[in-house]
């Protein structure tokens, strides 16, 4: 009976792949255990498996219809590796360490499970062109989840600075008081820090969305395989140009760990301004109790270990991206063993910065900003000397001497304990004739944000204009993401699962 038939046929097979491994017939001896066990990667690459079937799937349909393999073989390896999805998703499928790879247990399991015909999959491919095709579709639908995860901490930086449009703060030169600024401001300086982030994965999208398989070992094949039909199935936009290269070649790796890298460095920068301004001394905000941990020995602390972790783990995303530069920069061409390391790197920062993206986007309009305490320190320290000696420039002074004017009247007012405000105006004019009593308009921190109206400033007017701006961009940007989808960049199992 043909259930019988299969039965025998998949113990027969379980049988020899305990002992024979597929690319065996070199070897007269096994591996030894601890070869097997250093050179494993299953352990780290199984979740690859969605794209290493999904590419597979692709190359099946390509052999058959290309005459390469019958078409019924083409049915036949399709069906197969689907029920192997099936089990890997229900979790029944065993990943086996002997067998080395994800590629491997697939392709092992798919002959156990549909006979020799399963053998010709690997028909016009490699390992080495496979591993390059499963690490493209993988980082792709990654770039596609991280830039969106980016997108929703800009979206909350524009609906706290929308909620924060009146409040003022003190912005900081060399972490010293310098002028007065929005807080909403500030919030936008992240959200177009972010922006560019957005920017570098999308243009590194377009250098991953090559296809790589057809490249096989090395060479190429002598078989008449159509490459740009593997493309279309896929989804990938263009096709590798040198097969020799195509094997080789993880600079859309690097290239993502370079603009994660830039991203955790701007994640980290808001994190350290989230600690600071937590602290007692700065006091500027109340961190919500799901986002802040206690102290085990000391009753009253309340620390900031959300923003703590996520600036430390910037250095765990920057030491991948230097492991990865390390390996790649004495390689000979083509393919070697070298390159398996590049997946434990690619998998834990893609891990971090999503863990990161996501805990800030949750944390971020949860922190209750103490606004009378932001403007009180706006007005300390002198914070609008420079409106002062603007004020001079707009009186026919040049500015090297307004600067110096201004510095001897704060240098006269600390000495006497005085802020601007308590000034008079004799006082004043005791350092300029030209001061009269309309600079006392200019003393404020409100009044001293509301005259910055140059292009990109920090009177509310302009800032306004930056946040309706970045919303607009986001916006555009959402849907131009949206359309690349619905044109074929598929998500997860899709392409050639779907048909």
């Amino acid at each position: 009976m043909p259930g019988e038939s299969r039965a025998k046929k998949t113990k027969t097979s379980k049988a020899k792949t305990k002992t024979v491994k597929l690319w065996g017939g070199r070897f007269a001896s096994k591996t030894a255990r601890t070869v097997e066990a250093f050179t494993e990667s299953i352990s780290f690459d199984k979740r690859l498996w969605r794209y290493d079937i999904e590419g597979s799937i692709a190359h099946a349909k390509m052999l058959g219809r290309q005459g390469i393999i019958p078409e019924k073989d083409a049915r036949s390896i399709i069906r197969g590796l689907k029920r192997i999805a099936e089990k890997i998703t229900v979790g029944r499928f065993v990943f086996r360490e002997e067998l080395e790879d994800i590629h491997m247990n697939i392709e092992s399991a798919l002959i156990e499970d549909i006979g020799p015909a399963g053998g010709k999959l690997h028909t016009a491919r490699s390992r080495n062109d496979q591993i390059a095709l499963d690490l493209r579709l993988y980082l792709r639908d990654e770039t596609e989840e991280v830039t969106g995860l980016i997108r929703g901490l800009v979206a909350g930086l524009l609906d706290l600075a929308e909620k924060r449009m009146g409040d003022a703060m003190p912005g900081y030169t060399h972490l010293q008081r310098a002028q007065p600024v929005l807080l909403s401001h500030h919030l936008l300086a992240y959200a177009e820090m972010l922006g560019r982030d957005i920017e570098r994965f999308s243009e590194a999208l377009k250098r991953t969305n090559t296809l790589p398989l057809g490249s096989c070992a090395l060479a190429g094949t002598s078989l008449p395989i159509d490459r740009d039909y593997v493309a279309r199935l896929l989804g990938f936009e263009s096709v590798s140009k040198n097969s020799m290269d195509s094997v080789s070649d993880r600079d859309f790796i690097i290239e993502f760990l370079c603009d994660a890298s830039v991203l955790m460095m701007h994640l980290s920068r808001l994190s350290e301004e989230i600690v600071l301004w937590s602290t007692t001394e700065f006091n500027f905000i109340e961190l919500p109790d799901a986002f802040a941990t206690g102290s085990s020995m000391m009753p009253q602390k309340k620390n900031p270990d959300v923003a703590e972790l996520a600036r430390g783990k910037t250095g765990r995303v920057y030491g991948n991206l230097m492991g990865m530069l390390t390996i790649m920069k004495a390689l000979p061409l083509t393919y070697n063993r070298d390159l398996q390391e590049d997946k434990p790197l690619l998998f834990d920062t893609v891990d971090t910065v999503k863990a990161v993206l996501r805990v800030l986007s949750e944390m971020l309009p949860a922190i209750k900003f103490k606004t009378e305490r932001l403007l009180a320190a706006a007005t300390e320290g002198f914070s609008t000397a420079t409106d002062i000696a603007e004020y001079l420039v707009k009186k026919g002074m040049p500015f090297r001497e307004a600067h110096g004017v201004v510095g001897r009247l704060v240098l006269y007012a600390a000495g006497s304990g005085k802020t601007f405000e308590a000034l008079g105006l004799d006082e004043f004019r005791s350092f300029s004739p030209l001061f009269d009593a309309s600079v006392f308009g200019l003393l404020t921190p409100g009044r001293s944000v509301s005259s910055k109206k140059s292009l990109g400033g920090s009177a509310p007017r302009q800032v306004k204009k930056q946040l309706r701006a970045r919303k607009l961009l986001l916006k555009k940007k959402s849907r131009a993401r949206v359309a690349t989808s619905s044109a074929g960049v598929r998500k997860g199992p899709a392409g050639p699962f779907e048909k």
